[in-house]
């Protein structure tokens, strides 16, 4: 399955997913191929730091290919784009093929209205026969109770055409960015934080499969 991690705004957190989701789905046991299409490299960036500390196992990640579209669909494992609207061109391109679009919300109405304009691309960049799942879900979440702007902008998807809302939330948590620091995954970097908790509900989400396979079957 290919997923294409992607947003019109810069900040998403679309790397920080990207990343977890590849990690966890090795931890699995099951083959992943990450490409970073952002000229920002964060993802590109993470692995390396991930194999110069000697962490296994280590997360591939592929750049820009002449010929995305067929380097994407070579993969008999699961693929994870990670790719941003500064790379149009690619962009474009991998939705074309994707499976599945994700897009972080950050929990504001601006980033609403970016979803909006950013799923009239998305349906631009569509052709044929292939018409990818689309979900959108809230990223950096507020993490108070009293906090209403995570509930306001999950409300305010719901009301978006072409689009699912994910129920899982990414809340705003330093752990995250520091676990990046170190080429770990939340969950590795500290087991059992919440930020672990939540990475495994938000992938197991989208890959009910793995989550649930008895291992070595």
């Amino acid at each position: 399955m290919i997923t294409v991690i992607a947003n019109l705004k810069g900040g998403s957190g679309k790397s920080t997913v990207a990343f977890n989701l590849g990690v966890w789905l090795l931890k699995k046991g099951h083959p992943v191929a990450a490409y970073d299409l952002d000229p920002q490299m964060t993802l590109s960036d993470v692995a390396t730091v991930r194999r110069e500390e000697g962490y296994s196992p280590p997360l591939q990640v592929y750049l820009a290919q002449e010929s995305l579209a067929e380097h994407l669909k070579y993969h008999p494992g699961e693929v994870i784009v990670d790719v941003g609207v500064a790379n149009m061109p690619r962009m474009k391109e991998a939705i074309g093929v994707a499976d599945r679009v994700i897009i972080p919300v950050p929990p504001s109405q601006p980033d609403v209205w970016a979803t909006q304009r950013f799923l009239k691309m998305i349906k631009d960049a569509v052709s044929g026969e292939n018409h990818p799942e689309i979900l959108a879900f809230i990223n950096r979440a507020d993490t108070h109770h009293a906090v209403r702007e995570s509930d306001e902008a999950e409300e305010a998807i719901k009301t978006l055409s072409g689009v699912t809302l994910y129920p899982h939330r990414l809340f705003q948590r330093t752990i995250y960015r520091r676990s990046l620091s170190e080429g770990l995954s939340v969950f590795e970097l500290w087991p059992n934080c919440k930020a672990a908790r939540e990475i495994n509900t938000f992938a197991s989400g989208l890959y009910p499969e793995i989550a649930n396979a008895v291992p070595g079957r």
